[in-house]
């Protein structure tokens, strides 16, 4: 299925004298504080948050799954419905595989098709979480970590068949996400568990083209429930310091404790320069992959404060140096809706985090006016930042409103009719 560029004009011609009314009437807002607003539209405009291949079809639980209609059977379906976020709303330009689920015999052509769809391949994810089909060695007692050579091997190996995949799709990183861990106390030895991890991610960071980064990423728990290899972002930051300049921590928004100061995670790693990108979710216990900004809209809207506080403004943000990623689990929600929500909601945190003035909030810093500071912050959050949000898709020629658009078209009922009431991602 393809929404044509005249589809999307006549659509929003109906929405257009109220998104102009709204806008203006915002921009007039913004002059008044000295705002630069065309600067602000610009950045929104640039910004792409990469698709994840598993967040096309329903994720379900260890309850039990219920299946959308029309969820992508083949990479090329989930290109094709990528691309269909894109033409949305302009800031889905990139997909992100997870291999073996979206091995395929031509990747070429899977790039010819990327290409049509103007979608690029951000990073590229491993497995080792589970077992696969005719696979010798089981990970049921870990992988990176496994006490057995040959356990570790296979992993090690199974790594570089992804970077040989990613070569071919253009692909610039391997996401790293190790499931392995314990279940109970004495069933493994913390150091060596660590040690084993280190000395096989080092074999796998050595095969890394010189223009890729390793993205390590952390969590406290789940699969195992007593420790995790990598349980937080300092263990993950201490093997990215033994491995070198291009292995960065991966922050994922549902991987940490209730409670955990995230933001401050964030100005850390940027403080060393260790933030290689995002995993974007919500959560109201731990890693429930709920929408983004549906739960917690303040916390994302500060972790991008720090962000823009902590970079080099728009460099990293538009030049590929941090990776921008959702990673959610729809049980309830048709997938591609819940994703154009998310996408929504964090180009909502990032315009709001534009908005505040950093030299007033840092003179606040300075001088110990705690209310002033929580004042500036709010005063910003506080600012419905829509209209700019869709003023910067309007201009990519995008929705104005992209998910009364999918409904509108009954883009879900047309992929049902293509592909089949039953039709169930693949790898999921």
């Amino acid at each position: 299925m393809n929404i044509s560029p005249e589809t999307i004009a006549a659509f929003n011609q109906t929405l257009l004298p109220n998104h102009q009314r709204q806008f203006e009437f915002l921009v007039t807002q913004l002059d008044y504080q000295g705002i630069d607003v065309e600067a602000i539209v610009k950045q929104l405009s640039q910004f792409q948050v990469t698709i994840p291949s598993w967040a096309l079809g329903t994720g379900g639980t260890r309850f039990g799954r219920f299946v959308t209609g029309g969820e992508p059977r083949s990479l090329e379906e989930k290109i094709m419905d990528v691309g269909i976020l894109h033409q949305l709303s302009g800031n889905n330009g990139a997909i992100s595989l997870h291999i073996p689920w979206d091995q395929t015999k031509d990747y070429e052509a899977a790039q010819q098709l990327a290409l049509q769809y103007h979608i690029r391949f951000d990073a590229i994810n491993s497995n080792t979480f589970q077992d696969q089909p005719n696979q010798p060695y089981s990970y049921k007692f870990g992988s990176l970590s496994h006490t057995q050579a040959e356990v570790r091997k296979q992993a090690i190996e199974h790594h570089i068949e992804v970077i040989e995949i990613g070569k071919k799709i253009g692909s610039k990183a391997l996401s790293l996400w190790l499931g392995d861990g314990s279940d109970f106390p004495g069933q493994i030895n913390f150091q060596k568990a660590l040690g084993h991890t280190q000395a096989s991610m080092q074999e796998i960071y050595h095969q890394l083209p010189s223009d890729w980064q390793l993205l390590i990423e952390y969590k406290p728990f789940e699969p195992n429930f007593y420790s995790m290899v990598i349980p937080d972002w300092g263990t993950a930051w201490m093997i990215c310091q033994s491995l070198g300049d291009r292995a960065q921590v991966l922050v994922d928004l549902g991987h940490h404790l209730p409670n955990a100061n995230i933001e401050q995670i964030v100005s850390r790693l940027l403080g060393v320069n260790r933030l290689g990108g995002f995993h974007f979710n919500d959560s109201h216990y731990a890693d429930d992959d709920l929408t983004t900004g549906a739960i917690k809209p303040y916390r994302l809207f500060l972790i991008f404060c720090e962000l823009i506080n902590g970079v080099n403004q728009t460099a990293n943000f538009i030049n590929g140096s941090l990776t921008w990623m959702i990673d959610a689990s729809h049980n309830t929600k048709d997938p591609l809706e819940d994703l154009l929500q998310a996408t929504e909601g964090i180009l909502i945190a990032y315009a709001q985090a534009l908005l505040v003035d950093q030299s007033a909030l840092a003179m606040a810093q300075e001088n110990n006016e705690v209310a002033l500071a929580q004042e500036i912050l709010q005063t910003a959050f506080r600012t419905d930042v829509r209209p700019l949000v869709a003023e910067a898709r309007y201009r990519n020629q995008s929705s104005l409103n992209p998910l009364r658009l999918f409904q509108k078209l009954g883009v879900r009922q047309n992929l049902t009719k293509i592909r089949g009431k039953a039709s169930r991602a693949t790898g999921l």
